[in-house]
């Protein structure tokens, strides 16, 4: 299927994540689309209402998921690669990790390579379109702002995949290091990174060379990235510790390390359209905790469902929403009172979530 974006402002902070506000009515409305790992379907539900409309079949274990840029198509990493159970934590709430996690061992065996790819739905049909080979095990990825290369993490073998959303060929496989995980590309679009859960590495990859020109360590399981509008810093979770890194993505540098609440493991980090607040989904904790992004300063903590994952933000800037798996719900966040409104049911563990203008 050959992609033909319509480059706009808007487009490219619906890439990013970051969905600057417009008019809803100009819009026609938009739908919000959830990815539920563990019954293979994505859940769409009407923004104007809240209401499920529609359920999508589209293969094994659907994590990571995001819009093209002109708002057509669904993209949603698949996996054959079974579910782990969560690790045990210690005294402190860290995860203890069993010998060989990570690593290539019985789990291979078990994996069903044939289910990996990148699966594509028509939004305005609401319809499976097709899945496209991207290596194994993808969870994580991002789009270039042109909405022609895709990023993907490719976690149980280490690599980076960039995909060519044209021709639906891989440019190139781009080695890095143990799990990567998160995958987010800089607002300019010169330069892509890959986090990597077991080691802590972030790595900065040109986006024109394919070459690292930056490596910087936080404490494991930095599980995403989001940006500033102007793209001076990005701010990356440690789960395991409970917390928020802020990166120089100019030189390349860790500027500082934010301890955010007690219970908080973050996962998905998502910058407003103005470049002033931080969310973040502390998955056990419960809660998304809303920091300041000049003073680093945490601002409130919201509460919503069991295990809060993939964070999305509504078209018109009104909303957030949460997906939280173990209790198989999307969290309605109003982001003028900063509170909880609604749960919508979303069967199957939802892990991400994206929202979308209506197309015709």
């Amino acid at each position: 299927m050959k992609i033909t974006p319509r480059f706009t402002a808007y487009a490219a902070l619906l890439l990013a994540g970051w969905l600057s506000p417009i008019n809803p009515a100009q819009a026609g409305g938009y739908q919000i689309f959830v990815s539920n790992e563990k019954s293979g379907t994505l859940t769409v539900i009407n923004g104007s209402d809240f209401k499920v409309t529609d359920t999508i079949p589209v293969g094994k274990r659907p994590r990571g998921i995001h819009a093209s840029p002109d708002g057509q198509t669904i993209y949603v990493a698949l996996s054959g690669t079974p579910i782990e159970p969560p690790p045990k934590l210690d005294a402190n709430g860290n995860p203890i990790f069993a010998k060989g996690h990570g690593e290539d061992d019985d789990a291979d065996a078990k994996s069903d390579k044939a289910a990996d790819g990148m699966g594509m739905v028509d939004v305005a049909q609401k319809k499976f379109l097709r899945k496209i080979p991207v290596g194994s095990d993808p969870e994580q990825f991002c789009l270039s702002p042109d909405g022609k290369r895709i990023y993907i993490s490719n976690e149980d073998v280490g690599v980076a995949t960039v995909l060519d959303t044209v021709t639906g060929k891989i440019i190139t496989f781009i080695p890095i290091t143990r799990e990567p995980e998160g995958s987010g590309v800089r607002p300019d679009g010169k330069v892509f990174y890959i986090t990597c859960e077991t080691g802590g590495d972030v790595f900065a990859i040109d986006a024109d060379t394919f070459k690292i020109i930056g490596h910087v360590v936080v404490h494991p399981r930095p599980r995403s990235i989001a940006f500033l509008p102007d793209g001076s810093r990005a701010f990356i979770p440690s789960e395991s510790v409970g917390e928020l890194n802020v990166m120089d993505t100019v030189n390349q540098k860790l500027l500082k390390v934010i301890k955010l609440p007690p219970q908080a493991r973050p996962q998905c980090v998502l910058v407003s359209p103005d470049g002033k607040k931080v969310y973040a989904s502390t998955g056990r904790g419960g809660t998304v905790v809303v920091i300041d992004a000049n003073t680093y300063e945490v601002l409130n903590t919201i509460p919503v469902g069991k295990r809060p994952w993939g964070l999305a933000f509504s078209p018109d800037g009104k909303f957030l929403f949460a997906a939280n798996g173990p209790s198989d719900d999307v969290s309605v966040i109003d982001l003028a009172t900063e509170k909880e409104i609604a749960r919508v049911k979303s069967p199957g563990s939802p892990w991400g979530v994206v929202a979308v203008p209506n197309v015709k």
